[in-house]
């Protein structure tokens, strides 16, 4: 779909339209062979190729606020009378149209800003004619635009904070309350709504909880993702939702409350058991997860996923092994991260079955299953997923059923464990000595970063291996201990590898959460790290 303005551009004829074929011009009965109207033309082309600087600028904006001024003049004189201010309302759409040159010259937009044209602009978009708001959202959109802006910090900043004192973002979601998806003009000006706000964002983050705060743009944006049918508008919201979504506790626990949980699931509910249908579809069915994602960060989110049966469905989309497979792994690792009912509810709709199978590799095949890193990304959520299990389900049955899984098969999903316990220790190692030796060459690379760099590498998930071989050791089953001490003494390795990782994990936990969410954190690796000692 085109997103550029489609208004007044008269279609260009074919050079070979006969209309094209003109007389030579007769004067005074003879015939010069030179149209006067073309030359015309072109010198009136060549003067209005300015140089933009202050000076176009001041004439551009005197010129709009003289047609604004007009059109205001001629509705309040006229209000029942169409035709008497059609012609002005032509001229002021001429006139926005043309200051759309100033997305040429970002360093300007101070000046812009300085002469008081943000006002006059914004006012427009609560205009009676629906065209005139459509035109202006165009502007707002070439204005912004992130190419324009690149390498333009400050003026774009300066542009965007007036926009917003200005009340941009509450004109823009109000104007979208009148825009038809029916009018392939309007749905064009829908995404330039969207994409001016989305711009905004890029420029200054703190927008992405202004506009939720000040608007109805994220009941706008589910209303939109509720639709069944696909569109590129539909695709759109979904990416808007997720980028409000993204880094914003408030604005998840915002559309928590508004029952974005629920609509969200019903959203991704649509392709349980079918794949979308172009790769715009996938893209979209992937923000919707992005979106689920981020709703399941606050706890009260969690709790509205587990009673809107959102274990049962995310068990049901691996099930059925489309394309949503491993976006559903991701969705139940964010659900159960600390946050004990989601284990529970996962082991009584039995799906540790199918998340054992995921762990043991068995992994459904498609062309996007096939690249290496999706199925490295699938095995890491597995990874979390277990090691999340382990931490919310303490005692009782459901804690048997899942160490159980650890016996079954003669202890093959130990050797499992094992296996990616040795890749990941690998790929740590390989970094390690990559660090060592920018150390050697005397490039300076401090403690956090090599840290962090070793996490990137593998170290996190490496780090919930030894965990979740953790809760195995302190089982004290005999026969999964005696296969963990028989694999590692294969690998030439002893419990005190093990215990190493998790010290290193111990004294890296962070107070994120708080002083005594760390120490509680600390004191749990600390029992394995002991328990691993005896």
């Amino acid at each position: 779909m085109e997103h550029g303005n489609p208004h007044n551009h008269a279609p260009k004829r074919k050079r070979d339209d006969p209309s094209d074929e003109f007389d030579p011009p007769v004067e005074n009965g003879v015939g010069t062979g030179v149209d006067l109207s073309l030359l015309e033309a072109v010198e009136k082309s060549q003067s209005s190729v300015e140089v933009l600087d202050l000076r176009t600028l001041k004439k551009l904006v005197l010129s709009f606020e003289r047609r604004l001024r007009d059109n205001l003049e001629a509705r309040l004189k006229y209000p029942d009378q169409p035709d008497k201010f059609a012609d002005s309302e032509i001229e002021l759409h001429e006139e926005i149209e043309k200051l759309k040159v100033l997305a040429g010259g970002p360093e300007l937009y101070p000046e812009l800003v300085n002469l008081n044209t943000i006002p006059s602009i914004l006012g427009l978009l609560s205009h009676d004619n629906t065209d005139i708001a459509i035109d202006v959202v165009g502007l707002l959109q070439d204005l912004t635009d992130e190419d324009v802006l690149e390498d333009n910090d400050e003026p774009a900043r300066i542009l965007v904070d007036s926009l917003i004192e200005n009340n941009a973002l509450e004109l823009l979601v109000q104007n979208l309350g009148r825009l038809s998806e029916t009018d392939p003009d309007e749905m064009t000006a829908i995404y330039n709504t969207l994409a001016t706000i989305e711009n905004m964002i890029e420029v200054k983050p703190a927008v992405a909880e202004l506009v939720c705060e000040r608007t109805k743009l994220l009941r706008w944006l589910l209303g939109k993702v509720k639709v069944r049918e696909f569109d590129s508008n539909k695709q759109y919201a979904s990416e808007i939702l997720a980028i409000l979504l993204q880094n914003s506790t408030a604005n998840q626990k915002r559309l928590g409350q508004m029952n974005g949980v629920d609509v969200v699931l019903q959203a991704v509910a649509l392709y349980k058991s079918r794949d979308p249908k172009s790769s715009d579809e996938e893209e979209m069915v992937e923000n919707l997860f992005d979106c689920l994602c981020c709703l399941l960060m606050p706890l009260e989110n969690k709790e509205k996923f587990v009673k809107a049966e959102g274990v049962e469905l995310m068990i049901i989309i691996m099930k059925q092994k489309k394309l949503a497979y491993g976006s559903a792994i991701r969705a139940l690792d964010f659900a159960m991260t600390k946050y004990p009912p989601a284990c529970e509810r996962f082991v009584d709709v039995l799906g540790l079955k199918t998340a054992f199978a995921a762990f043991m590799g068995k992994i459904p095949v498609s062309k996007k299953n096939k690249k290496e890193r999706y199925q490295e990304e699938l095995e890491e959520r597995i990874i979390s997923l277990i090691a999340s299990l382990f931490g919310g389900i303490l005692r009782g049955s459901r804690r048997d059923r899942l160490l159980s899984k650890f016996v079954e098969n003669e202890c093959e999903k130990i050797d499992r464990l094992m296996e990616l316990y040795m890749r990941y220790s690998d790929r740590v190692k390989a970094e390690t000595e990559r660090l060592n030796k920018l150390e050697f060459d005397d490039i300076e690379v401090d403690e956090e970063e090599r840290y962090n760099l070793k996490l990137e590498s593998g170290l996190y998930t490496l780090q919930l291996i030894a965990v979740i071989l953790g809760h195995i050791w302190s089982s004290e089953h005999p026969r999964m201990r005696a296969r963990i001490e028989l694999l590692l003494k294969q690998q030439r390795l002893t419990r005190k590898d093990v215990k190493d990782i998790l010290q290193e994990y111990h004294d890296n936990i962070g107070d994120l959460d708080g002083p005594e969410e760390k120490e509680r954190a600390q004191s749990k690796i600390q029992k394995f790290i002991t328990a691993f000692s005896e």
